[in-house]
């Protein structure tokens, strides 16, 4: 994970273990999903990759965020909205901006992705900056599937068991392949 600045930093708990959420200034800057049963103080103290300057109290835009996954997870709400300033390549902010367009309970391939923003030949390379989204839920990365609807990595909480679980919340089918039961980490082919 990229170091990432930030001026104030929240962290609430969801059925999906702890998520930490940073801003700086009115936009937020990283989605930390941190994964099921882990105390948010013990994951954050083992977590050197951020660069830290919080403010005693969560920015406005933080209180918004914090606020819209409450009732996203309680099922309140189906949308996050809250602004957003993810840092990465224009290539990144390409497949970002498109994954930003499938909505709640809705899935894209990744080969869709690369063929929508002109890159039909750059599937691993799409599959990259899905992996290397820094705000997931807002940007939902865990809605991207391989074409025949496999289930493929997930880099957020406990990778694909957190997937499986945001899929089986927003009523997603997918097929679930056994090279990924087996080991998270191991490479699937992406389609």
């Amino acid at each position: 994970m990229k170091t990432v600045t930030f001026d104030s930093s929240i962290t609430l708990d969801s059925p999906i273990g702890p998520i930490t959420l940073k801003s700086l200034g009115e936009a937020v800057v990283q989605v930390n999903l941190q994964g099921f049963d882990k105390p948010a103080a013990e994951t954050l103290a083992t977590r050197p990759n951020s660069t830290q300057s919080p403010k005693s109290e969560p920015s406005p835009v933080l209180v918004r965020a914090a606020k819209q996954v409450g009732d996203f997870f309680a099922g309140k709400s189906k949308t996050l909205d809250f602004a957003v300033e993810p840092a990465g390549t224009e290539f990144q902010r390409a497949v970002w901006s498109e994954i930003g367009k499938v909505g709640f309970g809705e899935v894209i391939s990744y080969a869709e992705i690369a063929r929508r923003i002109g890159r039909p030949t750059s599937v691993r390379a799409v599959g990259g900056a899905v992996g290397s989204n820094p705000v997931p839920l807002v940007i939902g990365c865990h809605r991207i599937l391989g074409a025949s609807g496999n289930i493929t990595g997930y880099s957020g909480g406990d990778g694909l068991p957190t997937k499986r679980w945001l899929l089986a919340f927003e009523g997603i089918g997918f097929r679930d392949i056994p090279e990924a039961r087996r080991d998270a980490e191991t490479p699937i082919k992406l389609e």
